[in-house]
């Protein structure tokens, strides 16, 4: 059986809904899934209700953070969806997003574009807001012909409408994930193109690193899965789904993770908190 510990619902970027995934999921017939929507924990709960005991849905979050003036994605699995400081901090976060939306829709009226900020945050709904929700508001009104030229043209940095996401201190974001009792995992490190930055992180106290990604080579999952041997940290792997009508269309568990994965994800969590009460 595989897992898939990598998928966004409609609560970030996604375009289903949690309720659909858990469906997709079971009817791949997938061991375990993990909703990891950005800056939004709240497509857990639903996809865990909807899932029952016909599959796992592990608890969990994908965070932008800062490392010397580099991105990195950390995904946080395990996590207690109730920790107050998590939620706090992921609701401020959300809350510089709605006003990165604003100013890309005020840049691209500058530009000439006529565009509404409500036309954007319709579509997010009451999910985190981000530049996915701002091309599909550009494809909606006939401005772009996919979502890709959105970016090509406008979002993308050093575009028109490009503005730099807050992010917090990469290490800020490992201790708020060990905080809410989850494990803090490096997320598609091949998207780094950068070994050196991924072994600064390793170094700054990360739990984990994700090998199996839809956009890894072979040859960059046997690496990754051979760093996580050396440093002992855990694998993890998923398919980074954002739905049928995402940019670029991912199906749920199109990167097969082995069940031995989420096993081994759990025993972790055993061993390091075995009386908090984690979503699993």
């Amino acid at each position: 059986m595989a897992a898939d510990l990598h998928i966004h619902s409609r609560m970030s970027d996604g375009t289903q809904t949690p309720e659909a995934i858990a469906a997709a999921a079971i009817e791949a017939g997938l061991y375990a899934i993990s909703i990891t929507d950005h800056e939004h924990v709240a497509g857990v709960e639903p996809a865990q209700a909807a899932a029952g005991e016909r599959l796992q849905v592990l608890a969990g979050v994908e965070i932008a953070g800062e490392l010397d003036q580099r991105e990195v994605h950390i995904l946080g699995y395990l996590i207690d969806c109730e920790n107050a400081a998590l939620l706090a901090k992921l609701a401020e976060i959300r809350r510089s997003r709605d006003s990165r939306a604003r100013e890309m829709v005020r840049r691209l009226n500058a530009a000439g574009v006529k565009l509404e900020y409500e036309d954007v945050s319709r579509i997010a709904g009451a999910g985190s807001i981000g530049r996915p929700h701002v091309a599909r508001a550009l494809l909606n009104g006939g401005i772009v012909s996919h979502q890709q030229e959105a970016f090509q043209r406008f979002l993308r940095a050093g575009r028109p409408a490009y503005v730099p996401r807050y992010k917090l201190e990469v290490t800020e974001v490992i201790s708020l994930v060990r905080e809410a009792g989850g494990a803090a995992v490096l997320a598609h490190p091949g998207l780094c193109n950068n070994d050196k930055l991924v072994r600064e992180v390793i170094a700054v106290g990360i739990d984990g690193i994700e090998a199996y990604h839809t956009a890894h080579t072979d040859h960059q999952q046997d690496k990754y899965l051979e760093m996580a041997e050396e440093y002992r940290l855990l694998a993890t792997g998923g398919s980074d789904s954002h739905g049928p009508g995402g940019a670029i269309p991912v199906a749920i568990g199109s990167v097969a993770v082995p069940d031995e994965i989420v096993e081994a994800l759990l025993e972790w969590a055993e061993t390091e908190h075995p009386t908090t009460g984690i979503s699993r």
